[in-house]
């Protein structure tokens, strides 16, 4: 059965609790399952290096995570309407992945965190579907048959879920951006299944 997997990078953390909202939602698709990864920060320093395995949270994502995955849901703080610079980092780094056509055809969205209400959060998700089209993946959103969308007072967007953390990241997931997050992770585990000949409830 379809495993999918939720990669980000999270600065101040409310990125990476939305990945566990999403791999939950996932995991609500009888026989899906989520994998976890993460990405290292990058540096301006030549010197700087990473350890191996981050101290904290989920492993650092390898290539071979995504060529085993069945679908792929990409997570990312918004830097001026972009996706963080680790991520783009990651992806730029997946050259033969797209030479070899190993993620054509498989399900793919996006996800994001914001200081303001405002600050990027649908530039932020279209940058990072960029990528997942060049790779010939099939994009999901989020449709406006999901209430929450409709309802939230903070983050959503048919575009992928996102989350209004505040200046300080003193703002919680509310219960419509969670009830998205979900969502978004059964939308593409369900996708995967269909896509991958399995049946879904």
């Amino acid at each position: 059965m379809p495993e999918i997997l939720v990669l980000y990078y999270s600065r101040s953390g409310a990125t990476a609790r939305m990945a566990q909202f999403i791999a939950r939602g996932v995991a609500e698709v009888p026989g899906a399952g989520a994998r976890l990864r993460t990405v290292p920060p990058v540096s301006a320093t030549c010197e700087a290096v990473s350890p191996a395995v981050p101290d904290s949270g989920a492993p650092y994502a390898e290539e071979r995570d995504l060529v085993a995955c069945d679908g792929l849901i990409l997570g990312s703080p918004t830097r001026f309407g972009n996706m963080a610079a680790p991520l783009k980092h990651f992806l730029d780094g997946t050259g033969s992945l797209w030479l070899s056509g190993a993620l054509a055809g498989k399900p793919a969205a996006a996800f994001t965190s914001t200081a303001s209400l405002h600050g990027g959060q649908e530039s932020t998700l279209l940058t990072m579907m960029l990528p997942l089209l060049h790779h010939g993946m099939v994009l999901v959103g989020l449709p406006y048959t999901e209430a929450a969308l409709s309802e939230t007072d903070g983050g959503g967007t048919p575009y992928g879920p996102s989350h209004w953390a505040g200046s300080n990241n003193q703002q919680a997931i509310s219960e419509a951006e969670k009830t998205l997050c979900r969502a978004l992770g059964r939308r593409v585990a369900a996708i995967a299944c269909r896509l991958g000949g399995h049946e879904t409830p």
